[in-house]
């Protein structure tokens, strides 16, 4: 089943990619959302990561395991271009005046708080880590990832996935101890992820 995926996606076969997104889309939007604490711009990493997978899609081997590791290795590629250049924009951004509050009366908009609260707060948390700490912590703790599958995500040996993630453990419960158990915390985002799936989705047929 794997092996006839991966050579149907090296193919270009639409019906594939509906199937990889289909199954891995929401995985990479919490990816990226939890590693940016930004859910409008994961959104476009999502958009961003399917649409590489198709560009890159000859690259993947015909032969081999699941191809979410493939996927979540293109999302960290991504995930890099985007943290550089949001930090372009920060700095442009902070030598103008700040903007007028505009008040939001929506319905959903003290659930939309506390989610962003929460992705802020995980945020802060790994701005600590060293950026490949970052990426493993996220990968293997928050999106589930072994160590193979990791690795394999990452292009590194699994020795190095293992020591990063225990260097990023021991800092977290240096420096935030609240943190040790994130992926329960942190579960599943709410508010518009739903609309980021689907509009993805749409970019990437």
């Amino acid at each position: 089943m794997t092996t006839s995926l991966r050579r149907r996606l090296r193919a270009g076969d639409p019906a594939a990619f509906r199937e990889l997104f289909d199954a891995d889309a929401e995985a990479i939007y919490r990816y990226a959302a939890r590693a940016l604490g930004d859910r409008t711009t994961a959104e476009d990493v999502l958009s961003l990561t399917f649409l590489e997978a198709w560009r890159l899609r000859e690259r993947l081997q015909s032969d081999g395991e699941s191809v979410r590791p493939w996927l979540f290795g293109i999302a960290t590629n991504v995930l890099r271009n985007t943290t550089r250049a949001a930090r372009r924009h920060r700095a442009a951004l902070a030598r103008l005046p700040a903007p007028e509050a505009v008040p939001d009366h929506s319905d959903d908009v003290v659930d939309r708080i506390a989610d962003d609260a929460r992705l802020a707060a995980a945020r802060r948390a790994l701005n600590h880590l060293r950026p490949h700490e970052r990426e493993v912590f996220l990968l293997c703790v928050w999106s589930g990832l072994d160590y193979a599958a990791a690795a394999e995500a990452l292009g590194v040996p699994i020795g190095t996935v293992r020591s990063r993630l225990a260097r990023a453990r021991a800092r977290l419960r240096e420096v935030t101890p609240a943190i040790q158990e994130p992926a329960r915390r942190y579960g599943q985002l709410t508010g518009d992820r739903g609309y980021a799936v689907r509009s993805s989705q749409e970019t990437a047929r």
